[in-house]
């Protein structure tokens, strides 16, 4: 019988993907090596992990867990609703906010359309607009954030959505609301323009634009937002989005039915009613910036200033000290898949898990 090649009978768009490559597990760490105690600040979690409400939540929802969710999420819907002063029929939810993203491109990005994304903009961006044949225009970045003019005019005939990620991962820089404005009234109507905020939560600098304000102004708007970041749910995977309703309809005809579980619609709602434990988590990820900043600074470092929940540096040759942080117990993020391979990029932990990463850094250089 002859050997049958598989991957020659893949799509084209899908096997000349590159993988996303995550955040490598304490799991995995600690059973290569041997070793115990690893931290791991690599993947932007909340080092708090959820609210208490949450898992009282979860372990209330785990008793219906032999039951199939609701598929209209009608709870966690209208928890948003009451919570971000929108109508219910604006959002949809996802498995993650990546899931909200597919979503996008599968339902307004046909085989050879272009979408505009910046240089060094969340990879799964591209990775999504790529498996479902399209075409990802890239355009430059400017001081490591967007280059809103570039990508004005990287729009072309071919343009059905534009993706502004703000802020930016993994460099943490943002547009602020004055270049923020003149991209929406630059950009054709019928062009999608998809607002990644996953990290907005975390922002309080005056200049960072407000998108919701602006949605009834512009009805070719997305935000897409995440319960993985300062709500510490990265592991049960649920995110969202605010449209117009008309857009809102399409994506929810696009998803899959159930695409978010019972578990993770209880324990977001919990999350959003403790609004505390948010204020506490950003507090915490200031003083863990600070403290980030004036350990790099020592070590005679340059970072990219950032507003989010990490802070990216260079360190000269980022696989080696990547390595070198694995053998002291200290998970971080190289980025040579975001062709900066002299940046790693560290999230903000606890003060304790700062100090031991800059300690760890003292070390090593």
């Amino acid at each position: 019988m002859n050997k049958i090649d598989f991957r020659s009978l893949a799509n084209n768009s899908v096997r000349e993907l590159t993988p996303y490559q995550p955040g490598k597990p304490v799991e995995e760490l600690e059973r290569e090596l041997g070793i115990t105690s690893s931290i791991k600040l690599a993947s932007n979690e909340n080092p708090l992990g959820p609210s208490p409400q949450v898992f009282l939540a979860a372990q209330q929802a785990l008793q219906n867990a032999h039951i199939y969710p609701d598929g209209g999420c009608y709870e966690l819907k209208q928890t948003l609703s009451a919570f971000l002063s929108v109508k219910p029929e604006q959002i949809t939810v996802g498995n993650g906010s990546e899931n909200i993203l597919e979503l996008i491109v599968k339902a307004y990005l046909h085989k050879g359309d272009t979408a505009v994304i910046s240089q060094y903009a969340f990879l799964t961006i591209p990775i999504l607009i790529q498996s479902y044949g399209a075409h990802a225009i890239v355009v430059p970045a400017k001081d490591w954030g967007h280059d809103i003019d570039g990508m004005i005019n990287a729009v072309d005939e071919k343009t059905r959505v534009l993706f502004l990620v703000n802020p930016n991962n993994p460099t943490g820089t943002y547009t602020n609301d004055k270049d923020f404005l003149r991209l929406m009234e630059s950009l054709p109507p019928h062009v999608l323009v998809v607002i990644d905020e996953a990290y907005s939560e975390y922002i309080n600098n005056a200049d960072y634009p407000d998108a919701m304000k602006y949605l009834a102004r512009f009805p070719n708007m997305v935000i897409t937002r995440t319960f993985s970041k300062v709500y510490g749910l990265a592991a049960l995977r649920l995110g969202y989005s605010i449209s117009s309703p008309e857009i809102a309809d399409i994506l929810n005809r696009s998803r899959l039915p159930f695409n978010v579980n019972s578990i993770a619609a209880k324990a977001a709602c919990a999350a959003l009613n403790d609004q505390l434990h948010v204020t506490k988590s950003v507090a915490l990820n200031q003083e863990g910036m600070l403290q980030l900043q004036e350990g790099f600074e020592k070590l005679q470092l340059d970072y990219i200033p950032s507003i989010c929940n990490f802070i990216t540096a260079d360190v000269g040759d980022a696989a080696s000290i990547y390595q070198k942080l694995l053998l002291e117990g200290v998970i971080v993020r190289p980025l040579k898949a975001y062709s900066m391979p002299k940046h790693i990029r560290v999230t903000i932990g606890t003060h304790e898990q700062n100090e031991r990463f800059i300690k760890a850094m003292h070390k090593i250089l």
